[in-house]
């Protein structure tokens, strides 16, 4: 990229001389690895520890939700560890150093949190009391401290990933790498069900622990495996980045200041919100559509998800291979808007019909419609990431994205409990969340059209420059 006019000394500065290999499908799904890892754990905190706190310990769902969704309010962190990861490298590594740091002390958090779980379970037999209070705000510290490992490791990841490919292959890579989060939660849902098959009261409590250590340790183990050697021998940090050997001269002021350099890294921010929300409105509420609009089973309903994720593992590899060659990042993500905005016009039809086979192709369709957005949209977005503050760029879009999932689930449950006010039967009230969810994507359609990726490596190169070049005054 370029940065405009420099110094000789700033010219002169080490670059690696040696030729940097390009990575193949080998080393893609070895990357995806991690993202799978992440998945595993997703599965433990919000499909098998939320149920243990709301139904088995009659915990109050408020309460448990409240303190699980902590590790979704840190994310501002994420901005941070990727400030860290840019400048502050760890035995020479800018990035795989945090990756297995954070790994690690996610294991233990979330190991250390199931203890205070069935502290919180003992204190509430008699009650609620003073007692209670205190182990429930232990817990939501715990999964704040849980959310900021997270915060550590996955930022620096998806930064690494930026230094490890190149345009065209960028695609690719997101397109196995997320896949594999879904591969994750696929495999992770068949092992704990396995696992936790036969559970009685009485087992529960070993049962859970014995999950939440073999998961997270596998986790640990996917990580190291995934990431091993692959900064050193793939990563283009050293040749891209103007400023590769002055780490110490980049404080986060700096850095921020590149970040803010360019209008188009609010536009995208703000796109990445609207997008976001727009995709996860329904998470609190499909389900129970399914079941009081089409009479389905609560297994039924859960089973929805499979189809769900059957459509974004299709759409992510047609996307990563076929789609964004052709149409390009932005056309890619401006498609998969439209293409989902479609799906829920398909998800209200289902329900005027009654038709569950109708429900379910609309949720398989949806999901064919998020993998080609979301490609589209993880791609640009790392094409909208300066190489010399790669970390501080990944940890602005990772917050864009946590932010606007915490309220996505937020504003879902809050739609429809208005459109049960304003209506009296449950089809229109469910619909109110699902036009919402398409007007919010036409609305990211306008937003996408206004980025610039040209515009915005201009704004960014300048402001390199210039940090550079007041360093150097």
């Amino acid at each position: 990229m370029a940065t405009g006019n420099f110094s000789d000394e700033q010219l002169a500065q080490p670059t690696a001389n040696r030729a940097v290999p390009q990575i193949g499908l080998f080393t893609m799904f070895r990357l995806g690895l991690f993202q799978m890892g992440l998945g595993l754990l997703s599965l433990l905190t919000l499909g098998v520890l939320n149920q243990v706190l709301i139904s088995e310990l009659r915990i109050p769902g408020t309460i448990a939700a409240g303190a699980i969704a902590m590790y979704q309010f840190v994310a501002p962190a994420r901005i941070w560890f990727g400030y860290m990861s840019d400048s502050k490298p760890i035995l020479g590594h800018h990035r795989t150093g945090y990756i297995w740091l954070g790994l690690a002390l996610q294991a233990v958090c979330l190991y250390l949190a199931v203890q205070v779980v069935w502290q919180l379970g003992a204190s509430t037999v008699v009650g609620w009391t003073a007692q209670s209070t205190g182990w429930a705000a232990l817990l939501a510290f715990m999964f704040a401290l849980y959310g900021l490992c997270i915060s550590s490791s996955s930022t620096p990841f998806t930064a690494l990933l930026v230094d490890v490919s190149e345009e065209e292959n960028r695609s690719k890579l997101v397109g196995i790498v997320w896949a594999m989060l879904i591969v994750g939660i696929v495999a992770g849902a068949i092992a704990g069900e396995k696992m936790l098959e036969g559970i009685t009261p009485e087992t529960l409590q070993p049962s859970i622990n014995r999950l939440f250590t073999i998961f997270p340790i596998t986790v640990v183990g996917l990580g190291v495996l995934a990431t091993f050697g692959i900064e050193k021998k793939y990563s283009h940090y050293q040749s891209r980045s103007t400023i590769a050997e002055r780490e110490d001269r980049i404080t986060l002021g700096a850095a921020l200041k590149v970040l803010t350099a360019s209008r188009q890294t609010a536009i995208f921010f703000t796109f990445l919100m609207v997008m976001t929300i727009s995709l996860f409105l329904q998470q609190p509420v499909l389900e129970p559509y399914a079941r009081e609009v089409f009479g389905m089973t609560l297994g039924e309903s859960a089973g929805l998800n499979q189809f769900w994720g059957y459509g974004i593992l299709a759409g992510m590899a047609i996307s990563g291979f076929v789609i964004v060659p052709r149409l390009g990042k932005q056309r890619t993500a401006q498609l998969g808007c439209l293409f989902t905005a479609g799906c829920f016009v398909l998800v209200i039809l289902s329900g005027l019909t009654e038709t569950q086979v109708m429900l379910k192709s609309a949720v398989m369709l949806f999901g064919l419609a998020s993998g080609i957005l979301t490609n589209g949209a993880v791609s640009l977005m790392l094409d909208l990431t300066a190489a010399e503050t790669a970390g501080t760029f990944v940890g602005a879009w990772g917050l864009s994205q946590a932010l606007s999932q915490a309220t996505a689930t937020v504003a879902g449950g809050a739609l429809l409990d208005l459109g049960r006010n304003l209506f009296q039967s449950p089809l229109p009230a469910f619909s109110l969340v699902f036009a919402c969810q398409a007007i919010g994507m036409l609305v990211a359609v306008w937003l996408l059209s206004r980025v610039d990726v040209q515009e915005f490596r201009t704004k960014a190169s300048k402001a390199i420059a210039a940090v550079l070049q007041t360093d150097l005054d």
